[in-house]
């Protein structure tokens, strides 16, 4: 089954520095049909505007994926990690038995990006950091893994069974992907429009899969996606 979600539809949130727009019940949102989708717990679509961001702050026991669409992140955490995450790169933080961390637009421009948390497979662990570029032109036409549980095709690692892809698509070019039976999707657009086994969406769209299903995604207008499939 396939739900679409459609960008005016999300859960908003907004102050003077942070646009936010929420897939799922978050913070002051709370919506029961929008709980999450199998392990995927989190998907905030924010704005952070120049010079801003979010302060130290504390997490444990969730995998917190950052997909940076414009502009840049500037991360910093407990265990001593600092890294700047530009467009169309990625960075993963396992939060484990407790982790303080900050993210800051440190740029003269906005930076929008997905923020996407999984539950791991255990609560607590040590916890971790890392970020990696992923050149779109190396997922044109393709799917490319950026986190999933054994860092296949060099992605980050992640502590899930879970798999985080990206891809680009141009106009009339199509993909394809299977969700097996038992296992949950949600698929976003970062830009441009697809349409979906039938169903049109627009950029920031979302659209929720639970298997078993085939996915046919045809390119309308020059496409960026970032698809989780999970347990």
């Amino acid at each position: 089954m396939i739900e679409h979600r459609p960008f005016k539809q999300l859960g908003r949130f907004q102050n003077d520095w942070l646009n936010a727009n929420y897939h799922f019940s978050f913070s002051g949102y709370h919506d029961p049909e929008r709980m999450g989708e199998g392990a995927l717990r989190v998907w905030n679509d924010d704005t952070i505007q120049p010079h801003t961001g979010f302060p130290p702050h504390g997490h444990q026991s969730m995998e917190i994926i950052t997909y940076v669409r414009t502009g840049a992140i500037t991360h910093k955490d407990s265990m001593g990690n600092t890294g700047r995450t530009e467009a169309g790169d990625v960075q993963v933080m396992s939060a484990g038995d407790g982790v303080q961390h900050s993210e800051w637009n440190a740029e003269d421009e906005e930076t929008t990006l997905f923020q996407i948390w999984i539950l791991p497979r255990e609560a607590g662990g040590k916890p971790g950091w890392g970020a990696r570029k992923f050149p779109k032109g190396e997922r044109s036409g393709n799917w490319a893994v950026l986190a999933s549980s054994d860092g296949a095709d060099d992605s980050l690692v992640i502590n899930q069974d879970a798999n985080v892809l990206g891809a680009t698509l141009k106009e009339g070019e199509t993909l394809t992907y299977e969700v097996k039976e038992g296992r949950h999707g949600y698929l976003v657009l970062a830009d441009g429009s697809v349409e979906l086994n039938g169903i049109v969406m627009t950029g920031r769209d979302g659209a929720a899969i639970t298997g078993a299903e085939t996915l046919t995604v045809k390119g309308i207008a020059d496409a960026e996606i970032v698809f989780v499939d999970t347990v």
